[in-house]
């Protein structure tokens, strides 16, 4: 991990209220892997005193190939966030990462992500890393390109959709839904993952989900029914991001068959379901 201030690059809307940020950083570029996160504080004053975890979107390459930023998106929902929709270009924030221990690459035929709400944040960079477009770490992550990527989004109404394009573009199948019908499935996003586990043809391996908790649950669940791995990056809150606070602890299945706890920042944020307590 390092802490540095870094440069904003750009700084724009891409749906309601869900904005795309660019911040300058060689070295976090370089090694930074998919659902891994930083820690993101303005630096210029102190309210808030506290830094914002945001997922790794992607990184950004210059023309000779090198990293040289990476990409965040983040939903306006409280001070820190609108104080970073309001950032321009050339300003400065403080930076701490890359954080986490991101998700792991392992061998799948069908990789299905699920996400709720701003949950399709982590997923961008590891779609194109498991379709073998994108390489990310230092040393770069070797992976098996997977036959199939489905994306399955689900937000309140279409409005909310973010970065679509981004998913298209790469060749990722994208299946949407909506909570009030404005565009593809209505309902769950959850109920709509089912139908896809439960087809016969194709049906996919592996599914990594993230966004609210309960979709999460509900997700975890009708994977286990299914008996198909299920690996979810948390959301939870937390105000260090490299563990020396303990904000961030959830409960989790240890090797004896008890409960113990570990922190989301340093021991995640991506855990097997299987070992969640309450999912």
């Amino acid at each position: 991990m390092q802490q540095f201030r870094s440069c904003v690059l750009d700084n724009f809307q891409i749906a309601d209220q869900i904005y795309q940020i660019r911040l300058s950083g060689c070295e976090l570029a370089r090694t930074i892997v998919p659902g891994q996160f930083v820690m993101v504080r303005a630096g210029h004053q102190t309210d808030p005193l506290l830094g914002r975890a945001f997922a790794l979107y992607d990184v950004v390459y210059d023309e000779n190939d090198d990293p040289i930023a990476v990409d965040l998106v983040y939903q306006v929902i409280g001070k820190m966030t609108s104080l970073m929709a309001s950032l321009k270009k050339d300003q400065f924030v403080d930076v701490w990462g890359p954080l986490g221990n991101g998700f792991p690459v392992q061998k799948t035929s069908h990789l299905m992500m699920v996400a709720g709400g701003i949950g399709q944040t982590p997923f961008l960079a590891l779609a194109k890393e498991y379709l073998g477009i994108g390489k990310y770490g230092n040393p770069i992550r070797e992976s098996i390109p997977t036959e199939t990527c489905t994306l399955c989004y689900g937000v309140r109404n279409k409005e909310q959709f973010a970065g679509l394009s981004d998913f298209e573009s790469i060749g990722v199948n994208i299946q949407l839904a909506t909570e009030d019908g404005s565009e593809g499935y209505q309902g769950r996003v959850t109920n709509l993952a089912e139908k896809i586990i439960r087809q016969k043809k194709n049906a996919p391996d592996l599914v990594i989900g993230c966004g609210p908790e309960p979709m999460m649950a509900a997700l975890a669940g009708i994977a286990r029914e299914h008996q198909v791995t299920c690996l979810l990056s948390l959301e939870t809150p937390m105000a260090c991001g490299f563990g020396a606070c303990f904000s961030c602890v959830t409960a989790v299945l240890d090797e004896q068959g008890g409960w113990d706890y570990r922190r989301v920042c340093t021991e995640g944020p991506v855990f097997n379901a299987r070992v969640l307590k309450g999912f």
